[in-house]
């Protein structure tokens, strides 16, 4: 039987991961880059979501995917938990600006188990599958692939208004407002979110590369004896 603190690191990693992602995502980035009003197209939590990626392909590359599995099923239950219990006491304690009610809550918590479950495992499946083949870019490939399914499955659910039985909708996302901020076409102010979340997933899953080949390397080191 493994050791529970195999498990806990990885865990705790994806737990912060993605309950801070689902604070963030309800969050739209203020600003703007010449006419392009950054609040049509981003929001905070496409810049965290992506590391969830680098936590499960270094579980899978240490542990195997068997293990990699295992602590995506735990990381999930424990994120789902903590998504609905840790937000309402940041707004008591004043880290936050405003509570978001408590349909809304269990809504995005329902999208983000589903994306981040069904993610993830794709991940580890495509990670598995692309090192049989000796293709070294397996860790960038499993996160395009998971990246996705992910955009696709989590802003559905969380805005669509097709899934407004999970849950109560948001107004602001459900806005019409020209596609991606910039174009004539106008369309729900959460595609565009969606289309700039992934962007940006993308960009940072490349970026994941640099820490996960320096702790695969280290890890691939072998270990010095004390005297």
């Amino acid at each position: 039987m493994h050791s529970s603190s195999i498990y806990a690191p990885f865990v705790a990693a994806m737990a912060v991961v993605v309950v801070a992602s689902n604070i963030l995502v309800q969050f739209p980035v203020d600003g703007t880059i010449g006419s392009l009003s950054l609040a049509d197209v981003l929001t905070w939590g496409a810049f965290t979501y992506p590391f969830a990626f680098l936590v499960t392909d270094l579980a899978n590359r240490r542990h195997g995917p068997k293990l990699a599995r295992r602590i995506v099923l735990v990381g999930f239950m424990v994120a789902v938990f903590c998504s609905i219990v840790i937000p309402p006491l940041l707004f008591r304690i004043g880290l936050i600006e405003f509570e978001t009610a408590a349909g809304r809550l269990v809504r995005i918590a329902i999208a983000s188990g589903a994306a981040f479950l069904t993610a993830q495992l794709l991940d580890v499946t495509v990670f598995n599958w692309l090192r049989r083949q000796s293709w070294w870019r397996a860790p960038i490939f499993g996160t395009l692939v998971g990246s996705v399914v992910d955009t696709l499955i989590f802003f559905s659910i969380s805005f669509a208004a097709v899934f407004a039985f999970v849950g109560p909708e948001d107004g602001f996302a459900l806005e019409a407002a020209p596609l991606l901020g910039i174009f004539a076409i106008e369309a729900p102010r959460w595609l565009s979110w969606a289309v700039g979340d992934l962007t940006v997933k993308l960009l940072i899953g490349v970026f994941a590369l640099i820490p996960y080949r320096l702790i695969a390397a280290r890890w691939a080191q072998p270990k010095i004896e004390a005297a």
